[in-house]
């Protein structure tokens, strides 16, 4: 499972970065390990299920649910690290207006976008590119004869990876030779250059015409008939080059239930799809971050029939089955000595940041009394609420130097106003295209 890294570790700079972005109420995703507390048996499952199913060619779909201010976005990132470790390809993806789920070909535009193998390197670009760099030794000092046979048995082995469509093979061939060949007598630099950003913006899912694309053997560009059979190639070539499957998160599926009706049960089929298709899939995991509206709602899954008679046992029992199709954070949400702790990290943070010495006035009783406050008011499950809470605590102390006289309920009661305006203003554009 992913363990907490030391704080001791940061630079001021990183750990300016990570209040900044907390201060926002926004999840500074590459320190997540920083100040991840508690989920420990969530994780342990996912991490069981990564090791003994996908990365042995399983394929499953799983709902994160839980409240605004629960911590999904924060699990999604933790859930991003702990499977880069593990060797697999991760893409965290935010459904949004101008990347709908009912047009499942710009999801998988904005995944191969947010591809990452390593920390650091993001795109599908990189990912050709670091595979291109470990084929030097086969070419770089290979003869015409030695490269064309190295080529052919190449391409062989492409078209035959299970779930490999022939256009991405081609691709994947094509930018071989444009790396490898010597130029034609007829070609410079420039022309190769350009003839290489064709074929990348073709991974990329830009649309390009036929004209463009038939130097290179492709002949389709990503539309919404091959988006699903292009993402089953794309895992086909993580798992050649060595990955252990990709990892599919998907942020803010809730934005579906106010659109359309028409809009909203084409997002719902491609979820049914991506879970009957995990049947045949392999080396997938697919994540959905929810509310519980959409499992509870008339205009949640319960719209559209043919997703709800796969979802509809969901929340049925009064046990938690931490292995079932859904991970409630609501129903499960962090311990007081978690918070507490989480807590203690974020004042230690703010002190690398600002470069001051925090704890003789945010003490450990302050700290406590603060979680102890939010659980009076039956706010104690909302992270969010809370990290933007300590973090107001600590900006407080290191500005005036003291924190006598402030009420801490009537603090809460301020940000939960701010928290609130800031998701109206996150929800309030509609949009049905």
């Amino acid at each position: 499972m992913i363990a907490a890294e030391s704080v001791e570790e940061l630079k001021p700079v990183e750990a300016r970065s990570i209040i900044e972005s907390l201060r926002r109420g926004s999840v500074p995703v590459v320190h997540v390990p920083y100040f991840t507390v508690g989920r420990e048996r969530w994780l342990q499952i996912i991490e069981d299920d990564l090791a003994h199913y996908i990365a042995e060619g399983g394929a499953k779909v799983r709902f994160l649910s839980g409240d605004y201010g629960d911590g999904k976005t924060h699990f999604l990132s933790v859930v991003q690290h702990l499977v880069q470790r593990e060797g697999f390809a991760v893409s965290f993806v935010v459904l949004t207006r101008e990347v709908p789920m009912h047009k499942f070909e710009l999801v998988y535009q904005e995944t191969v976008a947010q591809l990452m193998t390593a920390p650091g390197r993001m795109g599908i670009r990189a990912v050709l590119n670091d595979w291109l760099e470990t084929l030097a030794p086969q070419f770089e000092t290979a003869d015409e004869m030695q490269r064309s046979a190295t080529l052919q048995e190449m391409a062989e082995i492409l078209k035959d990876l299970d779930g490999m469509d022939i256009n991405f093979a081609q691709g994947l061939i094509s930018l071989v030779q444009n790396r490898y060949w010597p130029l034609d007598d007829d070609e410079t630099e420039e022309t190769r250059e350009r003839a290489r950003e064709v074929v990348y913006q073709w991974f990329e899912g830009i649309r390009l015409s036929k004209r463009e694309l038939r130097p290179f053997q492709i002949f389709e560009s990503l539309n919404k008939n091959n988006s699903k059979r292009l993402l089953s190639s794309l895992i086909a070539f993580l798992l050649y080059t060595g990955y252990r499957g990709l990892i599919l998160l998907l942020d803010e599926l809730e934005t579906v239930m106010g659109q359309s009706a028409s809009v909203r049960n084409g997002a719902y089929e491609n979820v049914r799809l991506l879970i009957d298709n995990a049947e045949q899939a392999h080396h997938l995991h697919v994540f959905f971050s929810i509310i519980p509206d959409v499992i509870l709602a008339e205009k949640g899954f319960k719209a559209y029939d043919a997703l709800w008679s796969r979802v509809r046992s969901v929340g049925e029992s009064d046990r938690l089955n931490y292995r079932s199709i859904v991970i409630d954070l609501h129903r499960t949400p962090l311990e007081n000595a978690e918070l507490i702790e989480l807590g203690r990290r974020l004042r230690r943070i703010h002190e690398l940041a600002y470069r001051w010495e925090s704890s003789s006035i945010v003490t450990d009783d302050f700290i406590e009394e603060a979680c102890e406050t939010q659980q009076r008011m039956g706010l104690l499950a909302e992270v969010r609420l809370y990290i933007k809470q300590i973090i107001r605590y600590l900006d407080m102390a290191e500005q005036d130097g003291t924190l006598e006289g402030v009420d801490p309920a009537q603090h809460v009661v301020a940000t939960q106003r701010e928290i609130a305006e800031a998701q109206d203003d996150e929800q309030r554009p509609a949009w049905d295209a």
